[in-house]
């Protein structure tokens, strides 16, 4: 790893000088980084979508993305798609004369990707005169109080015929995972009873959500990913085994297969905390 690290390094130099020799300013560049997905369709909907809505917002920064998911990129590479992870992303950059770089995760909370990510530009900021990393969708009060009215908005109910909604995130096993009951707590706490939040490998679970849709007498559920692409847990674990678990409760359940990502609203908030 320390080999691919130096070689790395020797590339950036040699750029730079090329870049320098041929006269290229210096200029801003933003990074967004996701997750990623084999998912085509919703690639589409949600990366594609917010990268092309950056490039709109902010025409003089060059704006590229990496992926996180060494998985995700195998899967893809094995198509024939490539993609770059951060640190390649930022080499990149840097290589082409890029001294600021601004980068903006996807990411919902500030989990372990988030870690790494901030791991990975602590390594390469000696090679750039300045680096910023903004936050992900969830990373405060005012982050969960924004994402609340959308997705209340965006999710309609009526509680009066016992209608819930179930918001699935991913969850973590580290303290981040409280931002989920923050935002769960914070539905309620704006009056919207019927709206829960519950994740897959964290807490809330689906066990706690199902307690309180129970002790409201909730009769019909929807269950909508509380993750920026629909893709592996939503088409399986959300709309496959979530389903039938509350099924089995006696809950009617509906899917809503839409990642928080397809959602301009949501996209929009990501874009503010560029600016």
């Amino acid at each position: 790893m320390r080999k691919v690290y130096y070689i790395s390094c020797f590339w950036v130099f040699l750029c730079a000088a090329v870049c320098r020799a041929q006269d290229i300013p210096s200029e801003r560049a933003l990074l967004m980084v996701h997750f990623g997905t084999t998912y085509d369709d919703t690639r589409q909907k949600t990366i594609d979508a917010i990268n092309q809505k950056a490039r709109e917002q902010f025409p003089k920064m060059a704006v590229r993305e990496a992926y996180t998911s060494r998985i995700v990129m195998k899967r893809l590479a094995r198509r024939g798609v490539v993609k770059d992870t951060p640190v390649e992303a930022m080499l990149r950059l840097r290589g082409e004369g890029y001294k600021t770089l601004v980068v903006q995760p996807t990411f919902v909370i500030d989990g372990k990707e988030m870690a790494e990510l901030r791991r990975d530009v602590d390594r390469l900021r000696p090679f750039f005169d300045s680096i910023t990393v903004s936050t992900p969708l969830l990373y405060g009060v005012e982050d969960c109080q924004r994402v609340c009215d959308v997705l209340v908005a965006r999710h309609q109910t009526d509680a009066k015929q016992r209608e819930h909604v179930l918001f699935v995130g991913h969850g973590t096993e580290g303290p981040a995972t409280a931002l989920y009951s923050q935002l769960d707590y914070q539905l309620r706490a704006s009056g919207h009873e019927n709206y829960h939040v519950a994740t897959i490998e964290g807490y809330p679970t689906l066990a706690t959500a199902t307690a309180q849709m129970k002790a409201a007498k909730g009769r019909r559920v929807t269950l909508v990913p509380l993750l920026f692409v629909a893709g592996d847990h939503a088409s399986n674990d959300i709309a496959v085994e979530w389903k039938a678990a509350l099924e089995k409760q006696g809950f009617a359940v509906s899917v809503c297969l839409e990642g928080l990502g397809e959602v301009a609203s949501i996209q929009q908030l990501y874009i503010e905390k560029i600016q």
